[in-house]
C-alpha cells in the first residue's frame, strides 16, 4: 500500500515511464484566460481531441471497461484493499490521478467511506483538487466508479483554483451557498488540517457529502446494489472545502462540461467551441448545464 510521503515521487516516476512507452497520451492544449463574474477562468483549447478519438477507435478490441483490467504502465499505487491509483491515459493536466475501485462499482452509486478514505489517503500526500463526475450528464466518461485528482495550483502562476476567488467569501460553518454562483449548489468548509488524518477525514467528509446532496435537492435513492444518486451532480473537494453542483445536462452547445469547469477550468475542442464559450461567458455556460438557483 502507499507509504506516507511517497506518492508524489511515485506519481512523477510512473508518469515518466508511461510516457516513454507511450501508454500515457497527454493531450496538448493552448490556453487563454477570461474574466467573468469575478473569476479568472482558464480556457484550454484541446488541439488533439481528434487524435484521442482515433486512438480510442484503434483500441476498440480492448475491453469496454479500461479499468478491468487496467494497463500496467498506468498503475501508480495500491491505495487500499478497495482502490488503486492510476494515471489518466489522456491527461490534459499533468499528473492527473484516477482513484478507481478494484472491483466494478457503478459510477452512479453514492460515494461511501471507502471512497473518501482512498481520496484522503492521496490528498494527504500533496495539495490537490479531488473531484467526481456523478453520471454521464455530469461529464462521466466511464461507468466504473472512479474519483479523480489533479495537483494544485491548477493554472500557474496563479495559486489554487480560479473559482476560489468567490469561494473564499464564504467562511461560515455548516452547509451554505456562495455569493456570485448563478446555479444551484451546496458548499461547506472543512476543518483546518483535516488531511492529516485520512481516516477521520473520510468519516467527516462522508457525512458532509450526504448533507450536501440533500441540501442540493438530490438525496440518495435506495437500490438493490446500494444507495444511488437521484440525479447527476459534480463534487469538488480540496483540503479546505467541498462543493456539490446538481447537473441538468453534459453539453453547452456541444461543449462538454465536467467538474473541472466548476473549479474554473473549461476545455474546448476547437476555435468554434472557444468562440461559443467566450461569447456566452463561462458563468453562463456553467449555469446552463447546472440547475436553476440563486446566488447566495
Amino acid at each position: 500500500m502507499i507509504q506516507p510521503g511517497t506518492l508524489w515521487d511515485t506519481l512523477v516516476e510512473r508518469t515518466r515511464a508511461a510516457q516513454e512507452c507511450r501508454a500515457l497520451r497527454p493531450i496538448e492544449t493552448t490556453q487563454r484566460f477570461i474574466e467573468d463574474g469575478g473569476v479568472r477562468f482558464v480556457l484550454r483549447q484541446v488541439s488533439s481531441l481528434a487524435h484521442k478519438a482515433r486512438d480510442k477507435a484503434a483500441r476498440s478490441a480492448e475491453p469496454a471497461n479500461p479499468f478491468l483490467p487496467y494497463e500496467e504502465p498506468l498503475f501508480v499505487a495500491d491505495i487500499s484493499e478497495s482502490h488503486v491509483a492510476l494515471l489518466n491515459k489522456f491527461n490534459v493536466i499533468a499528473h492527473h490521478l484516477l482513484i478507481v475501485t478494484r472491483r466494478f462499482e457503478d459510477q452512479e452509486l453514492i460515494l461511501d467511506v471507502r471512497d473518501f478514505q482512498a481520496l484522503w489517503t492521496c490528498m494527504a500526500e500533496f495539495d490537490a483538487l479531488g473531484f467526481y463526475n456523478g453520471g454521464t450528464p455530469a461529464g462521466a466518461s466511464q461507468p466504473h466508479k472512479h474519483l479523480q485528482m489533479v495537483p494544485l495550483p491548477m493554472a500557474p502562476p496563479a495559486p489554487g483554483l480560479p473559482m476560489e476567488a468567490l469561494l473564499r467569501n464564504t467562511q461560515e460553518p455548516g452547509i451554505n451557498t456562495v455569493p456570485g454562483l448563478p446555479f444551484a449548489h451546496a458548499f461547506c468548509r472543512l476543518p483546518r488540517g483535516i488531511e492529516r488524518n485520512p481516516t477521520a477525514a473520510a468519516a467527516f467528509s462522508e457525512v458532509r457529502y450526504l448533507e450536501l446532496l440533500t441540501t442540493a435537492g438530490i438525496p440518495p435513492t435506495p437500490a438493490p446494489e446500494g444507495p444511488r444518486q437521484s440525479a447527476p451532480y459534480n463534487l469538488l473537494l480540496t483540503r479546505d472545502w467541498m462543493l456539490l453542483v446538481p447537473r441538468s445536462r453534459e453539453h453547452f452547445e456541444r461543449v462538454s462540461v465536467n467538474a473541472l469547469a466548476y473549479a474554473g477550468s473549461l476545455f474546448v475542442r476547437d476555435d468554434a467551441q472557444m468562440g461559443r464559450v467566450v461569447r456566452a461567458g463561462p458563468m453562463r455556460v456553467l449555469a446552463a448545464v447546472g440547475m436553476p438557483g440563486k446566488s447566495g
